[in-house]
Parts: C-alpha cells; sequence; structure tokens
C-alpha cells in the first residue's frame, strides 16, 4: 500500500509540470487532444492532458520579414535585383496552425513569388520613382493570398534597388543633361525678363529728359560711396565740345600727312 502511495505521488509530481503552461501576454495556443483540433487558449495559466494533448503556441505581434534580393526583369527589358521587407501579424491562430505545415517559410517564397511577378510588370521609372505605389501592389497581392493562413500583411516596404553599372552612368549622363537645360532655360527667362524692364525704363527716361541726368547723377552717387574709387567729372557739354575739337584736329593731322605723302 506503502508502495502504491509513492509511486501515485512520483507520478503526480512528474506528470503536474508537464500539464502546466504559460502563454504570454502576446501569446495564443492551438491545443490538439488526439491529433484533433480541441481548443484555443488565450494568454494566462492553464492546463493541458499530457501525453494526450498537444500545444502549439503561435507569436501575435507584428513580425517582419526580410526577403532575399530577387533578380528581375521589368516590363522595360532591364535588369534590376530587389529586395522588400513584409511586416505581418497573425490573426486567426487556428488557421496559421492547421491550414498550413510552415506558414513562415510559406510566407517567405509566396512574398518572393509576388514580388518577381510585380516588378515584372513595371517599369524602371515607375519602380524608381513609386516605389510606395510597387510595396503597395505586393501588399494587396500578399495579403489576399496569406488570408486562408490566418495572417495579416500590415506592409510592404522596398528596400533597395540596384540597377547595372552602365544603366547608372546613362541615367547620370541623362539627368546632368536634363540640369544643364533647365539651368540654360531659366538664365534665357531671366534675360528675357530684364530686356523687358529695360524696354520699360527706356519708354520711361524719354517721356522726361531730365531724369536721364537724374539717374547719372544717382550712378556717381553710387560710384564715388566707395572709398577706392577715384572720379572726374566733366560736364556733359563740354565735353561735347571736348570731343568735336579733337575730332576736327585728328582731320586736320590727316590731311598734312596725305599732302606731305604727294609731295
Amino acid at each position: 500500500m506503502i508502495t502504491l502511495i509513492a509511486m501515485l505521488l512520483i507520478s503526480i509530481i512528474c506528470v503536474v509540470p508537464l500539464a502546466i503552461r504559460m502563454n504570454k501576454d502576446w501569446e495564443k495556443s492551438v491545443i490538439l487532444r488526439l491529433g484533433r483540433f480541441h481548443r484555443l487558449q488565450d494568454k494566462g495559466l492553464y492546463f493541458i492532458i499530457p501525453v494526450i494533448e498537444a500545444v502549439y503556441c503561435v507569436d501575435t505581434r507584428t513580425q517582419v520579414m526580410d526577403v532575399p534580393p530577387q533578380a528581375i526583369i521589368t516590363s522595360d527589358s532591364v535588369t534590376v535585383e530587389v529586395d522588400a521587407v513584409v511586416f505581418y501579424k497573425i490573426t486567426d491562430t487556428e488557421k496559421a496552425i492547421l491550414n498550413v505545415e510552415d506558414w513562415e517559410d510559406a510566407s517567405v517564397k509566396l512574398a518572393q513569388t509576388t514580388l518577381r511577378d510585380v516588378v515584372g510588370k513595371s517599369t524602371l521609372d515607375i519602380l524608381l520613382t513609386q516605389k510606395d505605389k510597387v510595396g503597395e501592389a505586393i501588399k494587396t497581392r500578399l495579403d489576399k493570398d496569406t488570408d486562408r493562413w490566418g495572417i495579416k500583411i500590415e506592409n510592404v516596404e522596398i528596400k533597395d534597388v540596384q540597377i547595372p553599372k552602365e544603366l547608372e552612368r546613362a541615367m547620370a549622363k541623362e539627368a546632368e543633361a536634363i540640369r544643364e537645360k533647365r539651368a540654360r532655360i531659366t538664365k534665357a527667362s531671366g534675360e528675357f525678363e530684364a530686356s523687358k524692364k529695360f524696354r520699360q525704363a527706356s519708354e520711361e527716361l524719354a517721356k522726361s529728359p531730365h531724369s536721364i541726368l537724374l539717374r547719372q547723377l544717382q550712378t556717381w552717387q553710387e560710384i564715388g560711396s566707395e572709398q577706392n574709387s577715384l572720379m572726374i567729372v566733366i560736364p556733359s557739354d563740354i565735353g561735347k565740345g571736348q570731343t568735336l575739337a579733337l575730332a576736327a584736329l585728328g582731320q586736320a593731322h590727316l590731311q598734312q600727312e596725305n599732302k606731305t605723302s604727294k609731295k
């Protein structure tokens, strides 16, 4: 009798630790009894029947899955290497355990094929300039396919797009040419606007002859404000007379030289 009680106590001591289980706040468990689905267990402490019941625990937090780089040919026949990041969350623990053997590996393989399919239908320009739209298209496809596995795709981000070196140099030259074109157009537009302003200014100055003199005095004032400048002011009338006198003197000198040469 004592031996039977001792054996019973030893059995209880060995079995109780195997029967006590606990889920963390972000965990859910699927419990199978004799190989068949029995119940879902939420967070907290619970008990199972050892040997008869099996427990499969699942993390229900948002998880990150790296999609390995994929060599893909775009719709405009450019070979690129694309890698992405998928953010997903298990919303139905029962489906994740019962409907797919390895939901994580299956999700990676599905993400790879979906990435190749979506990028293959896009052009290089769209892939480089509209990564968010490409990621949204991949997310929609993945979310539809993983719904039967109880997985919710929250977001898909394109990490990097690698293109051939020759194409990079060609794109750099194209971008440089576009920037030079814009610079020339901007400069030409500035000159055009300046010419219109000069024409308007000349028309205004022509209406009042004294305004030219005022502008000249203002220019002298601006030049004189500089400490390292020397300015000699000659009246306009005197300058005109001196110019005419110098022209007449030069003409007389030329005539004298012509007479000397003839003799």
